[in-house]
């Protein structure tokens, strides 16, 4: 009776419920549910804002161009990738097509307020030290109202919905976004400084 009731029974059971979910309209072009991943003992959990292309055809989070400059920033912080659980505030991949490509939308107040249980879940269970806001997306999400990344960033918050500390910070695929190399490169150290305060 109680191995039902493991955490990593209750995971399983979790990416089995959300799966199905119905509860916005991004199932219909999606390949599937992205859920997160990780240790059930995680102290750190990072959160971003949804899943991109290649990890909507993977089904694993920050598995695309972004999550290979977050593997370069918690490296740089000196935090092992395998020892933090891995998310999204959203668990589908909003995008619009441009010939054959799938470019990426931001999700609205609407997609983030669906999948909102699903967070929910994932932090209740898990109960992380900390969470890594990585975007606007996700701070909205954990901290319950818009969030200004600029003036925040760095910031440990308290989120009030979840009770507990939010570091905020840019999401990964801002870095990529950078004009030349000299500005990725500075990009990149500004997110391992950030993620080195929770280190």
């Amino acid at each position: 009776m109680a191995a039902a009731t493991t955490p990593l029974k209750a995971l399983q059971a979790l990416r089995g419920d959300a799966a199905g979910c119905r509860a916005c309209p991004l199932w219909r072009g999606a390949t599937q549910t992205v859920f997160g991943e990780g240790p059930l003992d995680a102290r750190i959990m990072l959160v971003g804002e949804q899943p991109g292309d290649q990890e909507d055809r993977a089904g694993h989070p920050f598995v695309g161009p972004a999550g290979r400059v977050l593997d370069r920033a918690l490296a740089a912080a000196q935090i092992d990738r395998s020892a933090v659980f891995t998310t999204n505030a959203v668990k589908h991949f909003k995008y619009r097509t441009r010939g054959k490509r799938r470019i990426h939308q931001r999700p609205g107040a609407e997609e983030i307020g669906a999948c909102r249980q699903w967070l929910d879940k994932e932090i209740d269970l898990l109960r992380p030290e900390v969470i890594v806001a990585l975007g606007a997306t996700a701070a909205h999400s954990l901290l319950g109202r818009a969030t200004a990344i600029g003036p925040n960033r760095g910031q440990l918050l308290h989120s009030p919905p979840f009770d507990c500390s939010v570091l905020v910070t840019v999401h990964p695929s801002s870095v990529l976004r950078e004009r030349d190399s000299e500005s990725r490169s500075a990009a990149l150290d500004a997110l391992a400084a950030d993620l080195r305060r929770v280190a």
